[in-house]
């Protein structure tokens, strides 16, 4: 409690003197209104209280104000631009920002600090091409007093270093630069006094963490919110919050806390990652895109930024984006089962919205060259040859897969399938009894039996027998029930298939596996006979 009370005291106390300070200034400047200086020095006081992680005050517009009067005597000055376009930077008007530091860069063509902020303006911007070219030239400016720009070109190189070991290299070297001339760096040295102080957090943050583990989410979020109130500049507590009212549904205010924390740190991935699930929790698809296309454009070689954008897509029923984000994350390829997963996925694309069974097979092809081993290709693969007709290369492919796995239940379905549609009635009913014999549950194995005891063999009572047991493995399961009522029809009981065709119309609302015409017609057919 003392140590607590003794920093509330520290904070009051620097409070005080930022207040005096300012008061003492306004009074200078009564009696010399004109003095650029004094409007410079009170601009930059405005500034440095903005700009305190413990202030809650917004000082950039009398700091902006302070500086214009500035210039009104000192037209010429790079300086008083470069202030006016670092205040509109953190102010977020960021071509205003690029303005005044451009003609800053104007009136003083080797102005280091105008070329560092223009590239973390581009940065805001997310121009990393811009950032990178802009850093370079700060550099050229002050090689020995540019260890922000290096530390600022390490960061962007690091952003996009994934699967790319030159550029790590590079980003390895900048950084190495960074930290060998942080002596001659009055900037940088005061961002690591800032860093240090963070560590002051870390019995919060544990404290958090263990309100969030025991599920006490209210006393979590009072706890953020009354450090923020103390601490508004410091862009983790805005990310651990959003991350408690994303876990609570509350979207809205995830997506405002990681806003918040994107723009006090442009390269927090995680908060755009989690800004991108937040607005897919939302249903807000379009926002999604257009962060993770931001995302993307911060670190383009990471496969799974792509993945997750097609994903999204593919929701949105935007095939033929999601089949080309899905290829870019292919061939950034960061390991063999990983793109054989999205491969996978691609193809059923192709296969179940696209209607081309010949790209789903390349792109299955694709996933059993990296991955030879899993089972669930060879069961796409295979289906994708019969929805082309080729029978002959599924059941190759069957059969092999067998070789891999003798005892699964769902390639012996898919042969039965197979089978069935060669008018092989024979192999076709046993490979669908090896389906149950391997798999007693197996829902769809006994339902697709019912249906070739009912159709093709006409062996009534067997195929009821069969559709019952489908139905009793799953309860959802409105083809069997359909099923179920046709055979039950057939024997004569009208009322008991009319209870299994109410069963199947009312769980197809939900799955939608029959056109709903269908089982009306029967319904209509039921009674008119």
């Amino acid at each position: 409690m003392k140590k607590l009370i003794e920093e509330k005291e520290v904070k009051s106390k620097t409070k005080n003197k930022m207040y005096d300070q300012i008061e003492r200034c306004r009074l200078d400047l009564q009696k010399d209104p004109a003095n650029p200086n004094l409007h410079i020095r009170l601009g930059d006081l405005y500034m440095k209280w903005h700009l305190d992680i413990y202030n809650a005050c917004q000082y950039l517009d009398e700091a902006i104000t302070e500086y214009q009067l500035a210039m009104e005597s000192l037209i010429d000055s790079p300086q008083i631009y470069y202030k006016i376009g670092v205040a509109f930077y953190h102010k977020g008007d960021l071509d205003k920002a690029l303005n005044y530091l451009t003609i800053a860069l104007e009136k003083k063509n080797d102005y280091y600090e105008a070329y560092y902020m223009i590239a973390e303006t581009f940065v805001k911007k997310a121009h990393f091409t811009d950032a990178i070219d802009a850093a370079e030239a700060a550099i050229q400016c002050s090689m020995l007093k540019s260890s922000s720009a290096h530390y600022l070109l390490y960061k962007l190189y690091e952003a996009s270093s994934f699967k790319n070991f030159k550029t790590k290299l590079k980003a390895n070297y900048e950084k190495l630069i960074s930290f060998l001339l942080i002596p001659f760096d009055k900037n940088a040295i005061s961002n690591i006094k800032d860093s240090v102080s963070y560590f002051l957090f870390l019995p919060l943050f544990l404290k958090g963490f263990y309100y969030i583990h025991t599920k006490n989410y209210s006393e979590a979020i009072n706890l953020y919110k009354s450090a923020i109130e103390k601490a508004p500049g410091f862009a983790p507590l805005y990310c651990v919050l959003g991350d408690i009212y994303l876990s609570t549904g509350y979207f809205e205010d995830a997506i405002s806390e990681y806003k918040m924390a994107i723009w006090l740190d442009s390269f927090n991935i995680a908060a755009y990652r989690h800004l991108c699930r937040a607005y897919e929790e939302q249903g807000d698809y379009n926002q999604a895109i257009e962060v993770y296309t931001k995302l993307i454009s911060m670190a383009p070689n990471m496969p799974d930024l792509y993945s997750n954008l097609a994903n999204i897509y593919y929701i949105k029923g935007e095939f033929d984006l999601a089949i080309s984000h899905y290829q870019t994350a292919i061939t950034l390829n960061p390991n063999r089962t990983w793109t054989s997963v999205i491969a996978q996925t691609m193809g059923f694309v192709y296969q179940e919205n696209k209607s081309d069974p010949d790209a789903a097979i390349s792109a299955y092809q694709t996933a059993y060259v990296l991955t030879p081993e899993d089972i669930d290709i060879y069961v796409n693969l295979g289906s994708a040859f019969y929805d082309k007709e080729d029978y002959n290369n599924a059941l190759a492919v069957y059969r092999q897969a067998l070789e891999l796995q003798p005892h699964n239940p769902k390639i012996h379905c898919n042969l039965g399938f197979l089978y069935w549609g060669k008018a092989d009635t024979e192999e076709a009913i046993k490979s669908y009894e090896l389906a149950i014999k391997y798999n007693e549950n197996y829902d769809i194995a006994y339902n697709n039996l019912g249906v070739i005891y009912l159709d093709d063999l006409g062996r009534v009572n067997k195929a009821i027998t069969l559709f019952q047991k489908a139905v009793e493995t799953n309860p959802n399961y409105a083809l069997a029930y359909f099923n179920l009522a046709r055979a039950t029809s057939i024997v004569g009981n009208k009322i008991e298939a009319a209870k299994m065709y109410q069963m199947a119309q009312d769980i197809n609302k939900v799955t939608q596996e029959i056109d709903p015409r269908d089982i009306a017609d029967k319904i209509s057919e039921l009674f008119e006979s």
